[in-house]
């Protein structure tokens, strides 16, 4: 769907007309040509917690999967690595829980009585922090993990009220038998959301973070559960941790780390971390890239159920890092570097996963034109077409769909469209028209719209009745905005890119006509726009073909309402009265124009404040007096 997959078209951008004359200066839309970032695919919804402990609720996961799409592009919507989300899809199993504390059964809550003595341990433990007395410390704590395993949530809010947290800093740091348990409670209440901030506050994150040294294995994975809770789903402690030597720490303590079980820990830090830019970029710069990619080589040919799953995660987090503008663009090295080429050698695999991975990965390197041509001229769009037709018939739908994406990216260069229609990728992906699902079906459409610039390219397939009859279909999808959207916007530009009688009248023929007529009414500026100019050039074109279907879908109405709305754009209202006159020479639509008194909604725009459009409302003004 449009935006992500899920909704209606992008606004309006500044950029070229759509068609001249029919736009006034000032206000010029342009089409939607935004490259989308592409994620690995997310699932649905619930998710469960971030990190919970052993023996809670759902596990939780270092990566998540589902479909998704890639502004200059917005990246392509897919599979995220966010910590805490369990994977169900592709495979993968959900990741074992990290350690922690057992919660109690679900509905146990702490007594009155429990409830003070927590009150009371609150209090002894700020005396006891000052004077570092190990053992009155570790009895203090103890309480408090059993109390936040009876009732976290109230037992934060008791934490938090207390001003205890400012005090976990200086228990961190100098290391000590309590660290653990310290850095384990931290965890705990960080996974309530309304902690999270008041963890990055209370300045815990550069002690954590330094812990990231300590040889103690509990400690470690306590950390790491603390580091992750506290910056999943909050930004401010992503940005706090992007001032700190995280990203460095983290990828030296992974290069030593050889057990999945510790590697699988830090992947539940790095995950959250990395959808910070600047965490990105100093990921990269610590060599995490070539981590990941030396795990994805050593697990490719493995059938083990670790192996499978670290595989993913490590291919899925490549993808995370690729999201970032300034990571993307050092990691392609002008398309010579040895991790494009190695992500490279992933799509034509025969494992899925990289198959995915490698497809996400173009198409979010291809988010400016300079990448986008240096890879159409070195064979990425035969790659990706070779890899579509191994998905055709029964294929992975998120290989298709990151396929397409990476296609529809590639084609907004206008130096590119002519090269991909020579390469046959329009024949490519008509093969996908009888798809049945919406995410595939929405990239096939923004991959022919980005194709047809060319007023060839565009005759062609707007004679394909096939396709046609297929986006008068897709016009109907309400329950698929997106795909909805992206159909009425391709029949649209079949007719103004062709300016063809004969694809006019394969649109008419098929249904489509009322289509263009809704669309005119759209919420988005940019496609009202497009339905403008297609209409026109159908009166001026083959209005006797299409004058009864404008007449049932009332276009003269939608007209005198477009004119009349004061909230209409500018070129709207020009595009509306240039329409009105070329309906005048249909002897019925001309009835309709004169009994709604369009003389006195156009007399009103001569005074508009946009000198084209008062000048079309003047020359619209004379032809409806000719005509009277």
């Amino acid at each position: 769907m449009l935006g992500g997959e899920g909704g209606a078209p992008p606004g309006r951008a500044s950029g070229p007309a759509l068609l001249s004359p029919a736009l006034p200066p000032g206000r010029p839309p342009a089409p939607s040509r935004a490259r989308r970032r592409l994620r690995p695919p997310r699932p649905a919804p619930p998710r469960p917690p971030p990190l919970v402990p052993a023996a809670a609720a759902p596990p939780a996961a270092a990566a998540a999967a589902a479909a998704a799409a890639p502004p200059r592009r917005p990246p392509p919507a897919g599979p995220s690595l966010a910590a805490g989300e369990a994977e169900v899809e592709g495979g993968r199993r959900a990741a074992r829980p990290l350690r922690g504390p057992s919660p109690r059964p679900a509905g146990s809550a702490p007594s009155g009585r429990n409830m003070d003595n927590l009150s009371d341990t609150l209090k002894k433990l700020k005396i006891t922090a000052v004077d570092r007395t190990e053992d009155s410390l570790e009895g203090c704590l103890d309480c408090l993990l059993q109390a936040l395993a009876q009732n976290n949530m109230e037992t934060s809010e008791k934490i938090q009220g207390s001003g205890i947290l400012q005090l976990f800093a200086s228990l961190l740091i100098p290391q000590s038998s309590c660290t653990a348990k310290v850095a384990n409670i931290i965890a705990e209440v960080a996974k309530n959301e309304f902690m999270r901030i008041p963890c990055v506050d209370a300045g815990l994150i550069s002690p954590l973070v330094q812990l990231l040294n300590s040889k103690d294995q509990e400690v470690l994975l306590q950390t790491g559960r603390a580091l992750g809770n506290i910056c999943y789903d909050s930004q401010s402690s992503k940005e706090q941790f992007a001032s700190t030597n995280i990203a460095e720490e983290l990828v030296k303590l992974f290069k030593k780390q050889i057990e999945h079980d510790k590697r699988e820990m830090i992947f539940e830090v790095l995950a959250p971390l990395a959808e910070n830019d600047a965490i990105k970029l100093q990921l990269v710069e610590a060599g995490l890239v070539e981590c990941l990619l030396e795990i994805v080589q050593q697990k490719v040919d493995s059938d083990k159920e670790d192996d499978i799953a670290e595989l993913k995660t490590a291919s899925d987090l490549m993808v995370l890092l690729l999201l970032g503008d300034e990571s993307m663009q050092k990691l392609f090295e002008g398309g010579k570097g040895n991790v494009f080429q190695r992500v490279l050698s992933w799509i034509p695999s025969n494992n899925h996963q990289l198959q995915l991975a490698g497809a996400l990965a173009i198409a979010n390197f291809a988010r400016n034109d300079g990448n986008c041509i240096h890879m159409v001229d070195n064979g990425i769009v035969e790659k990706l077409m070779d890899l579509l037709d191994r998905h055709v018939e029964d294929g992975n739908v998120t290989v298709q769909h990151a396929a397409l994406s990476a296609l529809r990216n590639l084609a907004i260069p206008v130096v590119n469209k002519a090269k991909m229609l020579s390469a046959g990728v329009t024949e490519a992906v008509l093969k996908f028209l009888k798809s049945e699902m919406p995410p595939v079906q929405f990239k096939l459409l923004g991959t022919l719209r980005m194709l047809i610039d060319a007023q060839e390219a565009a005759e062609q397939l707007g004679k394909n009745v096939k396709l046609v009859e297929r986006l008068v279909e897709w016009c109907e999808a309400k329950d698929h905005a997106g795909v909805m959207g992206e159909s009425n916007r391709l029949l649209s530009a079949l007719i103004r890119h062709s300016k063809s009688k004969d694809v006019i009248k394969t649109i008419v023929q098929s249904g489509g006509i009322k289509h263009l007529v809704t669309m005119a009414t759209s919420e988005h500026v940019i496609m009202q726009n497009e339905a403008l100019v297609a209409l026109a050039l159908i009166a001026a074109l083959e209005l006797g073909t299409a004058e009864k279907d404008l007449e049932s879908a009332k276009l003269v109405q939608i007209l005198h309402r477009l004119l009349e709305d004061e909230r209409s754009a500018p070129e709207i209202k020009y595009n509306s009265m240039v329409l009105i006159c070329a309906l005048m020479g249909s002897e019925s639509l001309h009835k309709e124009v004169q009994d709604l008194a369009f003389l006195d909604v156009v007399s009103k725009l001569r005074s508009h404040e946009n000198k084209s459009v008062a000048q079309q409302a003047s020359l619209t003004e004379q032809r409806l007096t000719v005509d009277s």
